[in-house]
């Protein structure tokens, strides 16, 4: 089986459920985050890694309603691993800090609590709240950092009812071009 086909049968599976207390569906957002990238005219790694970087709630079943979450589902940390046997860093390793990059963002950006969704702010909570300094000076060092604030900023805005976008098959081409056998 192809790394798209598995792809495509985790989204099959669970992709058509609520996301999290938001409009619209884990796929939806996925495909809005990868939009985004896209239009952003991001790296091609860096549009997979949009399109895949909640994969992690795809694997790992959380539960549905978000006020039932008592503690994190490190989504963030299920879905780097698992695209770590599939793609390079350069998709693995955004996907693998963009929880960090929101909390790394509530410490340094003043303004942006106030945009984060009202789920989102339930999950930093339950992720660790906005960073500490020693956090910080981590995440900055880390050389994916970049990418993950960019990931960071489509999944906040991925999460509007009814927008168009292209569907999973048209990204069939470019997973499978950076995709490694595992």
């Amino acid at each position: 089986m192809s790394v798209y086909d598995e792809i495509l049968g985790l989204f099959a599976a669970r992709g058509a459920d609520n996301y999290f207390g938001e409009t619209v569906s884990t796929t939806q957002h996925s495909l809005q985050a990868a939009l985004f990238a896209q239009q952003a005219g991001a790296a091609d790694a860096l549009i997979v890694a949009a399109l895949l970087h909640d994969i992690g709630h795809l694997i790992d079943a959380a539960p549905d309603n978000i006020s039932e979450w008592t503690e994190d589902a490190h989504h963030e940390q299920v879905a780097g691993r698992w695209l770590a046997q599939c793609f390079g860093p350069e998709v693995a390793e955004p996907v693998r800090l963009h929880v960090s990059a929101k909390r790394f963002l509530c410490s340094t950006d003043s303004g942006y609590f106030s945009k984060l969704s009202p789920a989102s702010r339930i999950t930093l909570k339950l992720q660790g709240g906005p960073m500490s300094i020693a956090e910080i000076e981590g995440f900055t060092a880390d050389p994916f950092h970049r990418d993950a604030l960019r990931l960071r900023n489509w999944d906040d805005a991925g999460k509007v009812a009814g927008l168009a976008t292209p569907g999973l098959e048209e990204y069939g081409g470019l997973i499978g071009r950076l995709s490694i056998q595992k």
